[in-house]
């Protein structure tokens, strides 16, 4: 209404207003009645902004590679940028009147695309894709210390490398490179695991054989003091032995001796008895038979006078006509144990036949 309107500003937002060619109020989230037909309003975003990016590179090495990150800026110097560039707002108060708000971004961008090709061409095609946080950090500092970036008053806030990436053939060819890399080194550990385990097998089997060794010495040992003490208990019963036989051949001798004494004794009383049996038969040889006999009988017993006296009657049986023995002389002659008080039998009665 008669050209009187009114605006507001977002708190990120750096708001002018120009009159007559010069700035009369400012700030960033005023709010504000103007005078349209004679007011030019600037609005510079302070918030900071991402600007992506996608570039195709080449490597020291002459490989290509993609490299995909943003830029993350703002204006820090809001009225040197709208000196540089067109901030102004259309009469509806909500656009642009020309496109340099857009370009701004890529400004940025082309200045971050020189830097980072200048990185990536100082690499070869492994060390970059091993290096886009290096990459980003030298991007970031050399966007910060470009003149054109300070003299559009703008701040760098950050710069990502989120991807560096090779063509696909190049990348099945480092796959199958690091594939292969990675099979032999698996190979190496199943290799070095193998060897560990047969330096392992071959440690403890030689435990086993000196334990073995240590058991058979210790074996040996205790034969060798089984042996020792078997000898010495052989010595102790050989000396056990020779004193036990020296003790028999003792008394062997002994026992010899004692015979050949009753020997000696047994001939001396034999030769004794002999000459006196000698010097008997000596004496009954020379004296009359019937001295003898008479000697003999002394002493008999009635039952051996008898006896005696049937046997002279025996060996004169020739000259005996007849030979009368009664009852009572058998009887007698029967029961001649009976003793001395026996009664005298009946003698004999014979009768010498005439020659």
């Amino acid at each position: 209404m008669f050209g009187i309107r009114f605006i507001k500003s977002a708190p990120t937002v750096h708001l002018m207003q120009f009159r007559a060619g010069k700035v009369v109020r400012e700030g960033v989230g005023q709010s504000f009645f103007y005078y349209a037909p004679t007011t030019t309003l600037v609005a510079v975003p302070v918030a900071s902004q991402d600007c992506h990016f996608m570039l195709e590179l080449a490597t020291a090495d002459f490989q290509s590679v993609t490299v995909q990150g943003q830029v993350t800026y703002r204006i820090s110097a809001p009225r040197q940028t709208a000196t540089l560039m067109d901030f102004a707002l259309a009469r509806d108060g909500q656009s642009y009147v020309s496109e340099d708000p857009r370009r701004l971004g890529d400004r940025v961008t082309l200045q971050a695309e020189v830097i980072i090709q200048q990185a990536v061409q100082a690499l070869d095609l492994q060390q970059a894709l091993r290096s886009s946080a290096l990459i980003a950090r030298t991007a970031q500092a050399g966007l910060a210390a470009q003149p054109a970036i300070a003299a559009l008053g703008l701040e760098i806030l950050g710069v990502s490398v989120m991807a560096v990436k090779p063509t696909p053939d190049i990348a099945r060819a480092l796959e199958a490179e690091a594939r292969e890399s990675h099979l032999k080194a698996a190979d190496d550990a199943v290799y070095t695991r193998r060897m560990a385990a047969v330096e392992n097998e071959r440690a403890i089997r030689q435990n086993e054989l000196d334990t073995d060794v240590a058991v058979e010495k210790k074996k040996r040992q205790i034969r060798e003091a089984q042996l020792e003490a078997k000898a010495a208990q052989m010595r102790k019963d050989n000396e056990l032995r020779a004193e036990q036989m020296a003790a028999d051949v003792a008394l062997e001798s002994s026992r010899r001796d004692f015979v050949e004494g009753q020997a000696a004794n047994s001939r001396t009383l034999a030769d004794a008895e002999a000459y006196r049996v000698g010097a008997v038969m000596n004496a009954l040889d020379k004296a009359d038979p019937r001295t003898v006999q008479a000697l003999a009988a002394s002493g008999m017993q009635p039952g051996q006078l008898i006896a005696q006296a049937f046997g002279g009657i025996a060996e004169k049986a020739e000259r005996i006509g007849q030979l009368n023995v009664s009852p009572e002389l058998l009887q007698s002659l029967m029961g001649a144990g009976a003793g001395p008080a026996a009664a005298e039998p009946e003698p004999a009665r014979s009768r010498r036949e005439r020659p």
